[in-house]
């Protein structure tokens, strides 16, 4: 598989980037090459936010389109990026590890629905509205469209973390600069290739991958009215401190280290809650920034949540992202794999006990992989506790009783997601609603798109998805008449 491309997509068109500078592709499994991509440079990235800039603001510009006529454009947008599914998953899965049982799943059909759950809402949302003033006639509040967004993505879930910012802004009229991630570029000129297909106006969307220069140069352009990032906290705070100099709105989706929290009264059954477990826990080998990586277990049941985890975990197939009976593939880049094996050798000089894991595994001797590892007897104070590890690590941790497991599930940074597993659904939810974070599920967990995703404390601000990921692409105008 070799995938190369030579230009960028900018202002609807395939043009020259300013330099002959390369990213290169690697498959995490193998090793192998898989392509490249120009990388942009400054020069780049200032056509692209010119050419949004026109898109936006000349006559008859997409901001001026009737909601209506983006919203068939948006469809157009979807069932080309579906005419593309196999290709996506696979260069997705290629790049960063993502088994592609799961990448035809998250990365093709979850993006889509988002697109076209926007498209819906531009149809129905009333952008308009007329009241009676206090003062004598009337006000016209609009809410009229920001401008140009910089929509900056990580590698982990490219597809679908470029639409949670691209399908918003389309549908509000806001046009896009697109950043994607230097170890996950392949895929999205896919969706540069779907947005011509689906005759997406010229400038509307601009693809630029790049790397951390070309996205601070992006997120300080004084083109880009709005930006729009996922990725570290680290990185997360010095664009905060950018947009709030500058007095520009940002949406920050950042790192997270959520709990889950077993509750005494779970049924501790493989068979009917260890699908639900793994995917809460382990989704992506654990590249996941919502997962919930400290599972709180009761006291009383601690032994027997240990036990259930560390055999879920042992039985997972460890192999080729490629291969549909991997459930846990590499790390992305073998800087993120010595990065999990750090805080595995951090966790093991804490004592904390291993009980699966802990190594790479004997069989491949290739590509960057990790095996699944579990922790018990870890106290919250632990590193490996309380930083964000990014692969697949579990940390079991006691606590007494409720209270306390609150307390625990609390004590952290971050705030962002978090499961509770319990036989009483309405006491889960109440137990849920204590715990400091955006988001938060009984059972199970996946972020609908009907709702706001986002995190607190250092997990970011504001949120994407639902009707509420709209407001961050708009701004109030009030004429008076």
């Amino acid at each position: 598989m070799d995938h190369r491309y030579e230009q960028l997509y900018i202002g609807g068109e395939w043009v020259r980037p300013s330099s002959s500078r390369l990213i290169t592709a690697v498959n995490p499994s193998t090793e192998d090459a898989l392509g490249s991509v120009p990388e942009g440079l400054e020069a780049d990235v200032d056509r692209a936010v010119d050419a949004a800039r026109r898109a936006c603001d000349e006559p008859g510009g997409w901001a001026s389109w009737e909601p209506e006529r983006r919203a068939d454009v948006m469809e157009q947008f979807a069932a080309q990026l579906e005419a593309r599914a196999d290709r996506i998953a696979t260069l997705v899965s290629s790049q960063n590890g993502l088994p592609i049982s799961m990448a035809r799943q998250l990365e093709v059909g979850y993006p889509t629905a988002v697109l076209r759950y926007y498209a819906g809402l531009a149809r129905t949302t009333a952008f308009t509205e007329v009241r009676a003033g206090l003062l004598g006639g009337s006000v016209e509040v609009r809410r009229v469209p920001v401008g140009v967004v910089a929509a900056i993505v990580p590698w982990n879930y490219p597809q679908v973390l470029s639409m949670f910012k691209i399908a918003p802004a389309m549908a509000t009229g806001c046009t896009v600069v697109l950043k994607p991630s230097p170890e996950a570029t392949l895929d999205s000129f896919l969706v540069a290739e779907a947005a011509e297909a689906a005759g997406i106006p010229a400038g509307v969307l601009n693809v630029v991958p790049g790397g951390r220069e070309a996205g601070a140069h992006l997120v300080s352009h004084p083109g880009v009215d709005k930006v729009a990032f996922t990725g570290s906290t680290a990185a997360g705070r010095a664009i905060a401190e950018t947009c709030g100099r500058l007095l520009r709105p940002v949406t920050l989706e950042l790192g997270g280290k959520s709990a889950g929290i077993v509750l005494d009264d779970a049924v501790l059954d493989p068979a009917r809650i260890g699908q639900d477990l793994v995917a809460a826990t382990l989704t992506n080998n654990g590249q996941t920034c919502f997962l919930s990586t400290r599972i709180l277990a009761p006291r009383s049941r601690y032994t027997e949540v240990v036990d259930l985890v560390t055999d879920l975990v042992r039985t997972l197939p460890v192999g080729d992202a490629l291969d549909e009976r991997t459930l846990i593939g590499p790390m992305a880049t073998p800087q993120q794999r010595d990065r999990v094996e750090g805080y595995i050798a951090k966790g093991r000089s804490e004592g904390a006990r291993l009980t699966t894991g802990g190594g790479r595994p004997a069989d491949l001797d290739k590509g960057w992989f990790v095996e699944p590892t579990v922790f018990a007897d870890v106290d919250n104070g632990f590193v490996v506790a309380q930083e964000e590890i990014f692969g697949p690590v579990l940390c079991v941790i006691p606590y007494d009783d409720v209270e306390d497991a609150v307390h625990i599930a609390n004590d952290s940074d971050y705030g962002l997601g978090g499961t509770v597993w319990t036989s009483d659904p309405e006491r889960g939810a109440a137990v849920a609603r204590r715990v400091r974070t955006g988001t938060i599920g009984v059972n199970r967990y996946l972020p609908d798109p009907v709702a706001p995703f986002g995190g607190v404390k250092a997990s970011g601000l504001g949120s994407e998805l639902g009707p509420e990921g709209l407001e961050s692409y708009l701004q109030f105008q009030s004429v008076y008449c």
